[in-house]
């Protein structure tokens, strides 16, 4: 199946049982993450969509550096949620294996993770980037808010600078 028609049969018992366990998962990851890498508090961050990284400092000093995967965007202006995976504007380094969250809906008929676009309401924003990051085994979740665009990010491969 190359897409979940939006008229196919979805289970929304199942999507809401699958999103649960993901955000106690992720949430578990999350929490692991900020305590043991200490990114709370005073703490500077640059990432780079060229070649998907992500340094955190402190006192101008770099302390740990990760690899990144744009899960997707809010367009505030537009109102909706748009998955990288159907964001031609970004460079591949920056995508990581975000096509498998894609193939995760198709197999399993979860609309909400094959629709290029969908309205930004919180639900679904939050469903998707925690489902998103599960599917990726990420480490955990960072967020870029912006004026006109927020960026959701699953976070990997974090190592000491």
């Amino acid at each position: 199946m190359d897409h979940v028609d939006r008229r196919a049969t979805h289970d929304h018992e199942l999507w809401e049982s699958v999103a649960a366990a993901a955000r106690n998962r992720v949430g578990q990851r999350q929490g692991r993450m900020i305590a043991e890498h200490g990114l709370s508090g005073d703490v500077q961050y640059h990432w780079s969509m060229d070649d998907g990284t992500i340094v955190w400092s402190r006192g101008g000093r770099d302390f740990l550096h990760g690899r990144i995967t744009v899960i997707g965007s809010v367009d505030h202006v537009q109102r909706t949620w748009l998955w990288s995976w159907a964001n031609d504007s970004l460079p591949s380094a920056a995508l990581g294996d975000i096509a498998d969250v894609r193939r995760h809906g198709e197999e399993h008929a979860f609309p909400l993770l094959v629709w290029p676009s969908v309205r930004a309401d919180p639900t679904p924003v939050a469903q998707a980037r925690i489902v998103a990051a599960d599917v990726l085994a990420a480490e955990g979740l960072w967020f870029e808010p912006g004026d006109e665009l927020d960026l959701h990010f699953a976070i990997h491969e974090l190592r000491p600078a």
